[in-house]
C-alpha cells in the first residue's frame, strides 16, 4: 500500500542538513535568526541559495533516484518565448520579445516521479514549504497542484542550456542534484517585471545578448535556491565537459489547487502530454 504523503513530509526532514539550516523551527533562536538572514538576502537580491542544503548521504541517494529515473525520461526540445505562451502579434516584428527561444533538455514531469521517492518526500514536506513561505514573505503558499510542473527534474547534457524565459509561478525552488563540469550557471536578471508592467529596457538588453545587467553565481551539488522565478527573467548557460548537469525543481503557488493551461503543458512538455490531455478531452466528451 502506498505510503501517505504525511508520512513522506515526516521523513523529509532527515534528509535536510538541520544543523547547519535549521528550518524545523522558525519561530525562536537559531532557526529565527536563520529565517531574518534569508528573508533580508531575498529582498536585497532577489534570491537565496543555501549550499550543501542536505545532508551528503541525502544528495547520494537523491542524486541516484534521479539518475535511475531519467533513463525513462523523454528528450524534449523545447520552443518557446520567454513568457512560455503565444507570441504577442501587437509587437513589432523586430521586437526581441517575439523571438523564440529553443533548448533540449531530458525531463521528467512530476506525474513521472514515483510519490515513494525521496525526492517528492522533499517536496511534499510541510516544514519546508512553510519556510519557503517565509523566506518570499507570503501570506500562503501552497505546492503546485499541476499533474505535470509541481515537481520536474531536468538533465541538461554537454553543450544543452535552458533558454530564457519566466516561470508560470512567482516562487520557484531548484535543488541542483548534478553540477556540471564547467558551465551550466544560473543566470538571472532579478525582478524584471513585477504585477504593473516589465522593465523592457532591461529585457531587451538581455535577449539582445548584453549580459552586463544578468546575475549568476556558482552552484555545488545540494544548492538549494529560492528566487522569484515568476518575476525574474533567467536561463541555464551552456553545459561543458563530460558530465549532465541535472536539476530538481519544486514550484509553489500563492493560490490553492491552481493548474497551468493545457497549451503551456504541450509546449514544454511536448508529444507524450499532448496525447494524455487529447485522450482526456475526448474521454470527456464522448
Amino acid at each position: 500500500m502506498p505510503e501517505s504523503h504525511q508520512t513522506l513530509r515526516d521523513r523529509a526532514l532527515d534528509l535536510i542538513d538541520l544543523d547547519r539550516y535549521p528550518i524545523a523551527d522558525l519561530e525562536s533562536g537559531a532557526g529565527a535568526v536563520f529565517l531574518e538572514q534569508c528573508q533580508r538576502h531575498m529582498d536585497e537580491h532577489g534570491w537565496c541559495n543555501l549550499a550543501d542544503f542536505l545532508r551528503t548521504e541525502a544528495l547520494e541517494q537523491l542524486n541516484g533516484e534521479a539518475n535511475e529515473l531519467l533513463p525513462t525520461a523523454e528528450t524534449l526540445h523545447v520552443k518557446r518565448n520567454i513568457y512560455q505562451g503565444a507570441i504577442d502579434p501587437s509587437l513589432p516584428d523586430d521586437d526581441p520579445r517575439r523571438k523564440e527561444f529553443v533548448h533540449i533538455a531530458v525531463q521528467l514531469a512530476d506525474d513521472q516521479i514515483p510519490v515513494q521517492s525521496k525526492l517528492k518526500q522533499l517536496y511534499h514536506s510541510k516544514i519546508l514549504t512553510e519556510f519557503v513561505r517565509r523566506v518570499q514573505r507570503k501570506d500562503h503558499l501552497y505546492r503546485c497542484a499541476d499533474e505535470f510542473q509541481a515537481l520536474n527534474v531536468v538533465a541538461l547534457h554537454p553543450e544543452s542550456w535552458h533558454a530564457w524565459h519566466y516561470d508560470t509561478t512567482e516562487c520557484t525552488v531548484t535543488l541542483l542534484l548534478q553540477a556540471a563540469e564547467t558551465g551550466g550557471e544560473f543566470t538571472f536578471l532579478p525582478n524584471s517585471r513585477t504585477d504593473e508592467g516589465e522593465d523592457h529596457e532591461a529585457v531587451d538588453r538581455l535577449l539582445a545578448g548584453d549580459m552586463s545587467h544578468a546575475q549568476s553565481f556558482s552552484r555545488g551539488a545540494g544548492a538549494f535556491t529560492l528566487f522569484r522565478g515568476g518575476y525574474s527573467l533567467h536561463g541555464v548557460t551552456k553545459v561543458q565537459g563530460a558530465q549532465p548537469r541535472i536539476s530538481a525543481i519544486m514550484t509553489y503557488d500563492e493560490q490553492p489547487n491552481r493548474v497551468i493551461e493545457d497549451d503551456i503543458n504541450i509546449r514544454i512538455y511536448g508529444k507524450r502530454v499532448e496525447t494524455i490531455l487529447a485522450s482526456r478531452n475526448t474521454a470527456a466528451t464522448a
